[in-house]
């Protein structure tokens, strides 16, 4: 498991519950290992259950301390618009990657924008300073 959380242990604490569009998972155990996560669901027995699930989006409520407006949280930055400072737009946001040194906004389009580059955000709009060069055409 990849997971794109500031707070894994959190996230994967023995009782935590996790939620996909087949409903929600239980977890009892998860540690980290190498650049990922191994965790265990309950009613996931072995590892040929667990295959069963490989490609399965989780995801999960706020934790009280991460209730911050300046947070930024994947479900709501996938669709938005990003523009720049200027009002040009740029695209919307597909998915974001994971990166060491700054998780990046995939725009359609293929085109990357690191997260450090976002001021601002608000429900459907992401707004960036990008560097000159970076998402010129």
């Amino acid at each position: 498991m990849y997971p794109i959380t500031n707070r894994p242990e959190a996230r994967f604490a023995p009782g935590s519950v996790l939620l996909s569009d087949q409903g929600p998972m239980e977890v009892v155990a998860g540690r980290p290992h190498q650049a990922a996560w191994l965790v265990s669901f309950t009613g996931v027995p072995d590892r040929n259950a667990a295959e069963r699930l490989r490609g399965r989006v989780l995801r999960a409520e706020p934790i009280a301390e991460e209730d911050d407006p300046d947070a930024l949280w994947v479900h709501d930055l996938i669709g938005a618009e990003v523009v720049d400072g200027g009002g040009r737009s740029h695209g919307r946001v597909v998915a974001v990657e994971a990166n060491p040194a700054s998780d990046l906004l995939v725009l359609d389009g293929e085109r990357l924008v690191p997260l450090v580059f976002v001021v601002s955000h608000g429900p459907g709009l992401v707004v960036i300073d990008p560097p000159p060069g970076l998402l010129e055409d």
